[in-house]
């Protein structure tokens, strides 16, 4: 009995620790950034008062426990707010998330070209954003460019930012393969596939308002609906109520 008591002290105290070192180093919330979050990003612009602080927390956390680096410049508060919201977006309904497999995020000023050692110099570069490996692993990949871009007011659905994270969502069960268990109760996996490629095929057959890109497989499709689902929520439940609802489910997102 001493042993487990002993056992179970030690193990309260490696949490308590583990807290505490996540907290510990968390930087007061910028007052200026409040602001740039109101005119930026209106998934927080849409959010409650306690609901924005709660936000601001999430955001200060992330930042502390992941290392943002550039490439050819320096990184303003924008760049920061912006990298920070598509991380918190995503998980903001759990009530706590760690991106297990991300040290760090590199910004490249505009689209780069994995080919090419990601030069900035080829013409034909096309790369928004990536989950890294090998050399890049634990690392994230972003263009400064498409990430501004996505938060933006426009007429076409396209979140760089938060497609990239989604997809290191999908990967915190060791696989990006549009099932993300963290996110997918068992009994749900096989509607949910039948849902997904029945709008795969819709949107390879030209007859989807989602984008291309999300026919492409089932990890593209899961990070494309998802950009939908949380850049034009009324717009999803709309035109595809099926799965809004799934998605609506997946990300703990409450009922209005």
């Amino acid at each position: 009995m001493i042993y487990g008591i002993g056992f179970l002290l030690l193990i309260g105290f490696v949490i308590y620790g583990f807290i505490s070192t996540r907290k510990k180093d968390v930087e007061v919330f910028p007052a200026n950034w409040h602001n740039l979050l109101i005119k930026h990003v209106h998934f927080y612009k849409n959010l409650p008062v306690a609901e924005q602080k709660r936000f601001q927390s999430r955001m200060m956390l992330f930042l502390s426990e992941v290392h943002l680096d550039s490439v050819g410049f320096e990184l303003d508060d924008l760049d920061k707010i912006l990298i920070a919201s598509s991380a918190v977006i995503p998980v903001f309904n759990f009530p706590e998330w760690y991106y297990k497999s991300l040290s760090t995020v590199l910004v490249y000023p505009d689209h780069f070209n994995e080919d090419l050692g990601f030069a900035q110099t080829d013409e034909n570069r096309q790369i928004a954003g990536m989950v890294g490996n090998g050399q890049f692993k634990n690392q994230m990949l972003l263009s400064r460019k498409a990430l501004h871009s996505g938060f933006k007011k426009k007429l076409h659905i396209h979140n760089t930012g938060i497609h990239e994270f989604v997809h290191l969502i999908d990967k915190q069960d060791g696989i990006i393969d549009g099932v993300p268990e963290r996110l997918i109760q068992e009994p749900y996996v096989i509607p949910w596939l039948k849902t997904i490629h029945k709008k795969m095929e819709d949107i390879n057959n030209n007859t989807s308002d989602i984008r291309n890109y999300g026919g492409t497989n089932e990890a593209e499709f899961l990070a494309v609906a998802s950009e939908y689902f949380f850049e034009r929520p009324k717009l999803m439940k709309k035109k595809h109520p099926d799965l809004y609802q799934m998605l609506k489910v997946c990300f703990r997102v409450k009922d209005e």
